[in-house]
């Protein structure tokens, strides 16, 4: 609504009230006045000086703000400010601009002269561009870029998103990241089949600028079947025949590998190794941090509980890998029971998941109805049963909290 208004004849807040109150009932909105921005302050002035704003009550400035507002065409902050100007001054007028503008540096023949530059390097990095602009001054003497010789890298680069640029370079576009082309992003969904192993990697701390061992953990979606193994480092020498052990100890075949995008899986020789088992790659999502959480899970749930948060120097890694093989491992997976979900849908049509199934990890492969098509060769649920059952449970607990008593006692031995 634009609008073009005289109001001189309104001397008293009563009768701005009413006006206000008329104009709320017929729902008029904000408005755009017709006249110009000095005809808008002189208006405001003479509302301002006429119903001697200073001397109102709160309610009555309340009410003068509200018609100001409505006919000002401008936001309620814009007139908030121009009514603190006119009570410092009893007056509003429009101030000239005082923002410095400063001399223009480099025109637009310096720009075109950067663009042809940019196109012959093919849009090498700023650094380069600049040294190249630097040599053809003070080394070839080409007066042209007298003013280029100059520019900083930060300038350059503000150059380039320039109108004149972009017509005669083509469109800038920034450096993108390196994109490492080694497994799918992607959560997987094993449909009940076991193979599809979670991984992840958890360090023993530093002490004094010395690394301690690395734990690292593969658990299997389905089952739970977790191997653990020990290594002094995760560079690839420590690393690689860690996982082949690892993944050879499962009693079933691999499929599918997932891990987060550390550096330590994302490389290509365990792809590699991958490869050459038939075993695809995954990792995690960005943003997605549940796509690794049984593995992390576990982590904190049987690893540090186990192994404990303290430093242990990397020259115990060998005894606490004789740990896991002889004791740790067979403990888990044949004597210590998970959870397992039992999903449910609620009312509202969502799944919710019930933790009420307790089995370990071999009972749970064993109840799979096709597990045998998924075993390794040479192993079967009876050979798996007739493990499990070489010892009771609370012994094979017993004996495995011995072997780490002992464990432990050896890291404060002398060397």
């Amino acid at each position: 609504m634009t609008i073009d208004m005289k109001d001189d004849a309104i001397e008293s807040i009563g009768q701005l009230s009413a006006f206000i109150k008329a104009a709320e009932t017929l729902k008029v909105g904000s408005v755009k006045r017709q006249d110009g921005k000095d005809a808008v302050y002189a208006w405001m002035s003479g509302v301002l000086t006429r119903l001697r704003y200073p001397k109102l009550g709160k309610k009555d400035k309340g009410i003068v703000r509200r018609y100001l507002i409505l006919y000002a065409g401008y936001t309620e902050s814009h007139v908030d400010h121009l009514i603190a100007r006119w009570k410092q001054c009893s007056v509003l007028r429009r101030t000239e601009r005082t923002q410095p503008e400063f001399e223009r540096v480099y025109t637009s023949v310096d720009i075109g002269l950067l663009a042809e530059v940019a196109l012959a390097y093919r849009h090498q990095n700023g650094k380069a561009l600049k040294e190249v602009c630097r040599a053809m001054y003070h080394t070839y003497d080409d007066l042209r870029f007298e003013r280029l010789s100059k520019i900083s890298v930060s300038r350059l680069y503000d150059l380039k998103k320039t109108n004149v640029f972009i017509s005669r370079a083509g469109v800038y576009t920034k450096t993108r990241p390196v994109m490492i082309p080694i497994g799918e992003r992607k959560k997987p969904f094993p449909e009940g089949k076991p193979g599809y192993i979670r991984v992840d990697s958890v360090h023993q701390g530093d002490l004094d600028k010395e690394k301690g061992v690395y734990h690292v953990n593969l658990v299997d979606e389905v089952t739970q079947w977790e191997v653990a193994v020990c290594v002094e480092g995760i560079a690839e020498q420590f690393l690689l025949p860690a996982l082949t052990l690892a993944l050879d100890v499962f009693p079933f075949r691999i499929i599918n590998f997932h891990s987060d995008n550390g550096s330590e899986y994302i490389n290509y020789r365990v792809a590699a190794m991958l490869e050459k088992l038939r075993v695809t790659q995954t990792k995690s999502r960005a943003r997605e941090s549940g796509d690794n959480g049984l593995v992390e899970g576990k982590n904190g749930a049987v690893i540090r509980k186990w192994m404990g948060h303290a430093h242990i120097p990397r020259r115990h890694a060998r005894a606490i890998m004789g740990f896991y093989r002889a004791h740790f491992n067979p403990f888990l997976n044949y004597h210590r029971f998970c959870a397992f979900p039992d999903e449910e849908m609620n009312a509202k049509g969502k799944i919710v998941k019930q933790y009420r199934t307790y089995l370990t990890p071999c009972m749970k492969l064993c109840a799979i109805p096709t597990v045998a098509q998924y075993l390794r060769q040479g192993i079967t649920v009876a050979t798996l049963q007739a493990e499990a059952k070489k010892k009771t449970h609370l012994l094979a607990a017993q004996e495995t909290e011995k072997a780490r008593n002992i464990l432990f006692a050896s890291f404060s031995s002398p060397r």
